[in-house]
């Protein structure tokens, strides 16, 4: 979570004057394009990590230890690759790099480097051979799919027949779906003429080929910087799970996800052989708007205004997409080819694009006579160059003034699966619902405690309030959803707790540390600060437990920050001063009331029993090769699962519907109309939200206020 444009400018000057300070003297000589810019990089970020990380590491044996298993467990998770042999001979670095960190040095990753680009060239062959001949699947053996435990092979022969099991189980999949769909075209027309089983197996053959065709496509645009990015973050996230070193390609992308927003033509490529496959145009960005791309066109050659064309096939994915990229405003011009076969060249205007899913969106809510409201929020998105720009916290607020125009009476705030983002839009965001006071705690191991406060004594919304969460609602989304549940502001339904990350991070540009250097080499996101709530207590590891806690499929997998690796420590600090909410005069009984529904929802009790037996199935790590059994097996699972049907056709009987304002532009856009209609489907089955409606409809306003509000002092 970024805070840069929300603390005291004057602290984060200094700060950032010092860090350039000293780190500009080590490095200011150095450049990145010389065959020493990857000691370079590990040195500048260990150097930054060591001074600026909120809880830094001895970098030890232990530490190299850890680093060694992370980065070969990172490139070769599967161990399809690597021989016992080569583990043994990269194995006398296990408690090196802690020194090559020092000095600085790679040796190690260059022989990890350069052994895994000759095993991969090696395995390539072994996919193609193997997939020349037919596969008996009459032969009763099995594969074992639980890699943690596997050894890594002894010798070529055992990789070999590694990869034959792996080939054949992907294949065997492949000939019971084509197998299926053969079964019921005959059904639906008995002159069907069916395929016999040899036919169906080459097939499915083929079709395992293409797509590890593809994957080593894939592999073969990776060059070594992107794998040293991989090492580099081995070393990284030693010191936290949240804390790494972003490549020039990762910071756009991290940009872009923060703030919903690109610049270029608003098109997703897919990499293929032929060009890069356009599988879907952004609703209302340029190419939408040209009419003239479409999904499955295939873009061939990009040219700049006034420039010759550059032909893209062939050209890392990567690569294409930053020459299609560019300012706003600018034109470019592609050759593409169109779904029909046709080729066409096609000017385009680029400009701002945003990414519509990114962003809030509301829905009116009916139950009965009544009218409540729903606002899904799906991140904390923020322009971090320019704060007025379009938020989540600007966003809500409209959405909110919108649905009060329609009556509303209650309103639910979806954090579910909302990773978190900018912490001032939480800050701003909370305070629509309280008058003013404290909303986070932060704490610096160089700045001590802050505490971040909404100044501000308007409130948006003094009505019924429900939080929805569950364990995939971090960071961001526990600030919030903690502030609410301490002032006795909302009622959390959700899942027993949320994610547990109660960590925050910067941007550090690592470009502005080096003098001399040309082009760009990347930011480390940095974990400087941990928050606390207002009560003192921290989210990390613990999250925020549910007011109503309610059961869903993620409540038997391992999903939070506490089964995340090296995560920080829970710890408290004293709490801030706050006075409770006084607005309702039956808080306590309507979490009572809803957990007395919950405890008696069939429809919940399903959800449990399907949550537990995908954890069953996660945890079986052994198929059957034979497809007789494979079969048996699957039939079985598809009978079983046939118990689950009942919850996607449960019927809530809410009524959904679209606002004014996006029913006027759906008029202009069907495809928005198609995602809103899916969205309104979704939560119509959705017994969450069907709770929390209910619950809205339970709380009582306090409409004649208490002379003395209750003080929490802290």
């Amino acid at each position: 979570m970024k805070i840069r444009a929300f603390m005291r400018r004057n602290r984060i000057y200094l700060v950032t004057l010092l860090i350039f300070a000293m780190v500009s003297c080590s490095f200011a000589k150095k450049s990145f394009d010389d065959p020493g810019k990857d000691k370079t990089l590990v040195d500048l970020i260990s150097y930054v990590l060591g001074r600026w990380h909120f809880n830094p590491q001895d970098i030890n044996d232990d530490f190299s230890e850890n680093v060694y298993n992370d980065f070969i467990g990172a490139i070769d998770p599967m161990k399809r690759y690597f021989l016992a042999s080569d583990i043994e001979e990269f194995s006398k670095y296990k408690d090196k790099i802690d020194d090559e960190i020092r000095e600085p040095g790679v040796q190690f990753f260059s022989l990890v480097y350069d052994r895994l680009i000759q095993r991969m060239e090696e395995s390539k062959k072994f996919h193609k051979e193997l997939l020349e001949k037919p596969f008996d699947f009459t032969i009763d053996e099995t594969i074992d799919r639980d890699y943690e435990k596997l050894e890594f092979a002894k010798n070529v022969a055992e990789l070999k027949d590694r990869w034959r099991k792996e080939l054949k189980f992907s294949t065997l999949a492949n000939y019971d779906i084509k197998l299926e769909v053969q079964e019921n075209k005959k059904k639906e027309d008995a002159s069907y003429k069916v395929k016999d089983a040899a036919t169906l197996e080459k097939e499915a053959r083929e079709s395992t080929s293409k797509t590890y065709d593809e994957f080593f496509d894939l592999m073969d645009d990776l060059e070594r910087k992107d794998w040293f990015s991989i090492y580099v973050n081995a070393i990284v996230e030693e010191f936290d799970p949240h804390t790494s070193y972003l490549a020039p390609q990762d910071k756009d992308r991290f940009d872009m996800n923060m703030s919903g927003t690109l610049e270029g033509i608003g098109a997703r490529l897919q990499k293929r052989t032929e060009g890069a496959k356009i599988f879907e145009v952004i609703s209302g960005g340029p190419a939408w708007r040209s009419k003239k791309i479409e999904a499955g066109d295939v873009i061939l050659k990009v040219a700049q205004e006034g420039e010759e064309p550059v032909d893209i096939v062939g050209m890392r994915l990567d690569d294409a997409v930053k020459l299609i990229k560019g300012p706003k405003g600018t034109k470019v011009t592609l050759t593409v080819k169109k779904v029909d076969g046709s080729i066409e060249i096609i000017t385009i205007k680029r400009d701002l694009v945003e990414i519509e899913e990114t962003y809030a969106k509301s829905a009116v809510v009916k139950k009965g006579e009544r009218t409540f409201g729903i606002i899904n929020l799906p991140k904390f998105y923020v322009d971090f160059e320019n704060y007025n720009n379009r938020n989540a916290a600007s966003d809500v607020k409209k959405e909110i003034e919108r649905l009060k125009d329609q009556g509303m009476e209650g309103l639910v705030l979806d954090l579910r699966n909302n990773g978190g983002g900018s912490l001032k839009t939480v800050v701003d965001m909370a305070g629509f619902f309280i008058k003013d006071g404290p909303i986070v705690q932060v704490k610096s191991s160089v700045d001590g405690k802050e505490i971040l406060r909404d100044e501000d004594s308007r409130i948006q919304w003094d009505g019924p309030l429900v939080v929805l969460v569950n364990e995939l609602s971090a960071s961001a989304s526990e600030i919030l959803a903690a502030a609410l549940q301490d002032y006795k502001r909302a009622i959390v339904i959700g899942s027993k707790q949320t994610y547990g990350k109660g960590t925050v991070q910067n941007i550090v540009d690592l470009n502005r540390f080096v003098r001399g250097g040309e082009g760009n080499i990347g930011a480390l996101k940095l974990t400087t600060q941990k928050f606390y709530r207002i009560n003192g207590g921290s989210t990390q590891l613990e999250g925020v437990k549910s007011d109503v806690v309610v059961v869903d499929r993620f409540s038997f997998i391992d999903v939070g920050e506490k089964d995340q690796e090296n995560p920080l420590p829970w710890d408290q600090i004293d709490p801030a001063s706050y006075e409770l909410w006084d607005g309702y005069i039956d808080y306590e009984e309507t979490i009572e009331k809803s957990k007395e529904r919950m405890a008696n929802n069939s429809q919940l009790k399903l959800i449990e029993e399907n949550a537990k037996w995908i954890k069953k199935r996660q945890d079986e790590n052994v198929y059957p090769l034979n497809y007789a059994e494979y079969k048996k097996e699957s039939d079985a699972d598809e009978e079983y699962a046939k118990r689950f049907k009942a919850i996607s056709d449960y019927d809530t009987k809410l009524v959904f519907t679209s606002l004014p304002y996006e029913q006027l532009l759906m008029q202009k856009d069907s495809s928005l109309q198609g995602k809103r209609q899916a969205w309104h489907e979704e939560l119509s089955k959705d017994v969450y939200v069907e709770e929390a409606i209910n619950v809205l409809g339970d709380i009582q306003i306090n409409n004649i206020k208490k002379k003395k509000r209750a003080v929490v002092k802290g």
